[in-house]
């Protein structure tokens, strides 16, 4: 079994963990997969690949989802690695190759780094803080505790941002509550918040700034006026499942293990909305029509009357077992470069420490707005992948409303693309339409990248814009802007 790059499947380290969970020895589990002791024994020692049999009994007879063995999970970790390792505090640099095999034979490892690496960066921005503003100093060995966004973008990472059980719940919600499948209406929703004596209200356009406010003491649920009928829609699903499936979302959230209030009510709001995504667009429907009008976002938005960014996050939901979609990763930013919103359900992993390269479509897409621009991109260790990204505009109307302006982004591995209607007449299978990116400049490896912001990893270079050659990048401009005219 391989993937696209054709880099077989090594599953020693999770295969010896899942036999000893077990509590089984290789000779019984090789007598109950059917294989020798010796071949099972090579598969455990990195010396044979798992073929397409063997990965499906050995899930079948230990009970886990063939999924379980994808390296997508490493290489999200090794990335990450990669990144605290090549911090400057760090005073450490390691090879993708080394990062990858510590990421698969010692996760645990790699995580406690990376979380300790994520605590030291929190720490020394409070600690520079606090020192602008002369207001103290942290107790001795305190650390701050994790930020409460990223810990649950993490969370929502970590399930490749599909959770059945919701998807299961809105489903069978839209079935019995009579939600046309093509277009759910406002009316079922209000009347359905009726049942719970929830009176909605429009909110004065002073007081809109908030797309939902709800008012337990009095039942009101304020919605801004410039909701369009889809993002009408959405909040009222929204407060529907915080009031009806509140069992169920606390569930999950308790499986989490987040570190503070403020993570788990942040990851009750996130799978709140999940719930009415998949209450306005039910599983079954949605990944039919996706597959029918061959993903294009602009007619599953008209075909079920939401917008544009909540198709997207929408399509790269769509793991259920077999049932699945296109498997994306899916992206928000804004114009600095900030991402508010991270999910994958690729091989693709988003860099979580620094900046993210300056190549990658979704910000070109800021040059054309309202535009559907698309790329293949082809990252460092050769994996090429295809995105599609566009702008998107929230706020009031009124020349004097504010307004916020992101680009979202939706990709998937290049060998899914022919089933994109974005890659009609493109040349997919020529390298060189292909745009070379990377994980961002702390860790990219390329080294004839005129566009970093930073030395490459693994060595001081750098390219001379005038004689297209690589040159020693000085000291005490290695992390600064543009060279100046006449000098390097």
């Amino acid at each position: 079994m391989a993937r696209s790059s054709g880099r077989k499947i090594y599953a020693h380290a999770k295969l010896r963990r899942l036999r000893t969970e077990r509590g089984m020895n290789q000779v019984e589990l090789a007598r109950s997969l059917g294989i020798s002791t010796s071949y099972l024994n090579q598969i455990e020692h990195s010396q044979r690949p798992l073929t397409v049999p063997v990965l499906l009994r050995i899930a079948e007879v230990l009970g886990v989802d063939p999924e379980f063995f994808s390296e997508a999970a490493e290489e999200r970790l090794a990335a990450d690695l990669r990144a605290a390792l090549g911090d400057e505090a760090a005073g450490a640099s390691t090879s993708a190759e080394e990062a990858v095999e510590v990421a698969r034979d010692h996760p645990e490892v790699a995580r406690a780094l990376v979380a300790l690496h994520h605590r030291y960066r929190e720490a020394s921005e409070r600690v520079a803080a606090l020192a602008s503003a002369d207001t103290g100093a942290l107790p001795a060995g305190a650390l701050p505790p994790a930020e409460p966004h990223d810990e649950v973008r993490d969370f929502f990472y970590a399930h490749h941002n599909h959770f059945g059980p919701l998807d299961d719940a809105a489903e069978r919600s839209a079935g019995v509550w009579g939600l046309d499948s093509v277009r759910p209406t406002t009316d079922v929703l209000r009347q359905r918040l009726a049942r719970h004596r929830v009176t909605v209200v429009r909110a004065a356009p002073e007081r809109s700034a908030d797309a939902r406010r709800f008012d337990a003491a009095n039942r009101l649920l304020f919605l801004s006026p410039w909701l369009t009928e889809g993002q009408q829609a959405f909040q009222l699903a929204t407060q529907i499942a915080l009031l009806e499936e509140g069992p169920l979302l606390d569930s999950l959230v308790a499986a989490a293990g987040l570190t503070s209030t403020q993570a788990e009510g942040l990851a009750r709001i996130g799978l709140a909305n999940y719930f009415a995504g998949a209450l306005l667009m039910p599983y079954t429907a949605f990944q039919a029509a996706a597959e029918e009008l061959r993903y294009d976002i602009e007619l599953l938005q008209a075909r079920f009357g939401v917008g544009f960014e909540t198709v997207c996050h929408r399509l790269s939901t769509l793991q259920r077992s077999g049932q699945r979609g296109v498997p994306f990763s899916f992206l928000r930013v804004d114009r600095a470069g900030n991402v508010s919103k991270r999910q994958s359900a690729t091989a693709f992993h988003f860099s979580r420490l620094g900046g993210t390269c300056p190549l990658w479509t979704v910000y070109a897409a800021f040059s054309s707005p309202g535009r559907v621009l698309n790329q293949v991109a082809e990252m460092p260790d050769g994996e090429r992948y295809f995105w599609v990204a566009r702008t998107v505009v929230r706020g009031g109307a009124g020349h004097h409303a504010p307004r916020a302006e992101f680009a979202v982004a939706l990709g998937c591995e290049l060998r899914h693309a022919h089933r994109l209607v974005y890659a009609e007449g493109l040349a997919l299978d020529d390298p060189r339409a292909a745009t070379p990116i990377g994980l961002g400049c702390r860790i990219c490896e390329r080294r004839d990248c005129a566009q970093r912001a930073r030395p490459p990893a693994g060595g001081l270079l750098a390219v001379d814009p005038d004689r297209r050659t690589h040159v020693p990048y000085p000291v005490e401009t290695a992390h600064a802007g543009p060279r100046a005219p006449g000098r390097l």
